[in-house]
């Protein structure tokens, strides 16, 4: 049987925004990032790019996207400096704009003193800079990232998200695939969160945080009876929108935060339930993906 690996999608990205597809592997988010860049043809429906249809016109399309995809795709046998001037030159520029647009780039992505070492001698976080740096050579109208950082260790990723902050403050309009709730929360404007193919929310990340109904999320690790314990806690803690227990995991969604840590303790104790760990927080993207799919987003 044909699974649809997205089914129903219909979304609009305003000129400057940073617009975020967020999920869990399979979601559908990469194929979604696949016809907005013409690299999957689909089955059904339309899509445009800069008002232009991936079907019918996609070299067109290709010209006014950037496209930074998970894999790394560049050219082994060119230097740093050479990777950068020769896309240019793929893409129509002139020797003279294409060099200047390449030390321009290698200085805004702190790659300059790289410019001439093979692409080899770059850390992956360096090698990610310099395809997005790539990406944006010919001033796309619109900059596709297919999990731009994964795979990269923290400082790393910091340094990209601070990169693609700036190029939104320029105007670049950015579409984003992810499955790091932070990272959406960080750098979209706006999220689409997506399982099997569908869009169950769309708002700003701030809106869907409010969505839950909850100002607190609290987590308990306990050594036996979670299920009965969440009960409880339902029962003699005020304002629990909601329980979820996972193995040894009991968490709440809550609204207010009075005294929640020793009131919880006292419940625990109360049941005969050993507390092992406790944490509290604010409801994140996290969050939401569990109200609305059961199941957290690295599942």
């Amino acid at each position: 049987m044909d699974v649809p690996a997205v089914d129903r999608l219909d979304l609009a990205v305003s000129a400057g925004e940073v617009f975020g597809l967020l999920g869990p592997n399979g979601a559908g988010k990469t194929t979604t990032a696949g016809i907005l860049t013409t690299r999957v043809v689909p089955s059904a429906g339309r899509a445009f790019v800069a008002g232009i249809d991936v079907v019918r016109h996609p070299a067109l399309v290709k010209q006014v996207s950037g496209i930074v995809s998970q894999q790394n795709t560049l050219d082994r046998q060119l230097s740093v400096w050479e990777n950068l001037y020769f896309h240019g030159r793929l893409f129509g520029m002139g020797g003279p704009a294409s060099r200047a647009r390449a030390d321009e780039l290698l200085e805004s992505f702190s790659l300059s003193k790289w410019a001439k070492a093979s692409v080899y001698a770059l850390s992956g976080g360096m090698a990610q800079r310099l395809m997005v740096a790539r990406a944006i050579f010919h001033r796309p109208a619109v900059l596709f990232l297919d999990e731009p950082t994964a795979g990269l260790d923290p400082q790393s990723r910091l340094a990209l998200w601070e990169m693609l902050e700036e190029l939104n403050r320029e105007g670049q309009t950015v579409v984003l695939t992810t499955h790091y709730m932070e990272e959406a929360d960080q750098l979209c404007d706006r999220v689409a969160i997506m399982d099997h193919g569908h869009v169950l929310a769309l708002d700003t990340p701030d809106a869907l945080k409010r969505s839950t109904g909850a100002d607190t999320i609290v987590t308990v690790k306990v050594d036996r009876d979670g299920e009965r314990l969440a009960a409880a806690l339902a029962r003699e803690l005020e304002g629990v929108v909601s329980t979820r227990v996972a193995g040894d995991v009991v968490t709440l969604q809550v609204r207010g935060t009075e005294r929640l840590v020793p009131r919880t303790v006292d419940v625990a104790e109360g049941e005969g339930v050993g507390v092992l760990d406790l944490a509290v927080a604010e409801p994140s993207l996290e969050t939401v993906f569990i109200n609305l799919t059961g199941k957290e987003l690295r599942e």
